[in-house]
């Protein structure tokens, strides 16, 4: 009997989003791996290879320690634009050309090895769900291609510095209402209509505003 590879897939319980569409990916691989989806980076050991998706917390030293390979897929080229919501940031400087990469996960963030780069392109029409499902789909798409060639990889390291995204939050929704839609339509965009919806202040009020595209 052929030993097969582990390989774990490391969710962060409090962006969950992808999990779905992570289940229903079928990366015809079973022949040569085993894989699971966890939780818990408590739980996680003993692995070939443990992809953290969309982890928002510190990583735990023990998870690089206890495990063969440990990789994070990130929307940016790296080492540009580091750090939190690249995607968003890259939107919202106006950009359509979205690039992803695979990096080996080491102790200071996004600053790993990289073994691949991809991209993919945006309309400028697209609002969170579609962006967050196409930007997935690519994470989807690397890993996929890792795998097939895995153990035969290889991976360069970053040379320069780069820039570090801070994280957004709720308040970084704000719309100013001097500007037209057409101007903070990327931001619009990317904004989230329940968890960080776009708001503005008129007149002492805090008015909501969500946005839908008419499905035809």
């Amino acid at each position: 009997m052929i030993n097969k590879y582990k390989v774990t897939f490391l969710l962060d319980k409090s962006n969950l989003w992808f999990e779905k569409q992570l289940k229903s990916y079928d990366f015809r691989l079973k022949n040569k791996y085993i894989f699971k989806i966890s939780k818990n980076p408590n739980n996680i050991k003993n692995q070939n290879i443990v992809f953290l998706l969309s982890n928002l917390k510190i990583l735990p030293d023990d998870i690089i320690k206890k495990n063969k390979l440990v990789l994070v897929p990130h929307s940016s080229k790296l080492p540009k634009d580091k750090g939190f919501a690249p995607v968003s940031y890259q939107i919202l400087k106006n950009k359509n050309k979205i690039y992803f990469s695979l990096i080996k996960a080491v102790k200071k963030p996004d600053s790993g090895p990289i073994f691949f780069q991809s991209f993919f392109l945006l309309k400028g029409t697209e609002l969170i769900d579609e962006i967050r499902f196409l930007s997935f789909s690519q994470d989807l798409k690397m890993i996929k291609k890792f795998l097939i060639k895995y153990p035969n990889v290889k991976s360069k390291k970053q040379i320069l510095k780069g820039n570090f995204n801070k994280r957004r939050y709720p308040k970084d929704s704000l719309l100013d209402i001097d500007k037209t839609i057409k101007q903070q339509f990327n931001h619009l965009r990317i904004n989230d209509n329940e968890l960080c919806p776009s708001f503005f202040y008129y007149k002492s009020h805090k008015y909501i505003i969500k946005i839908f595209k008419e499905k035809k």
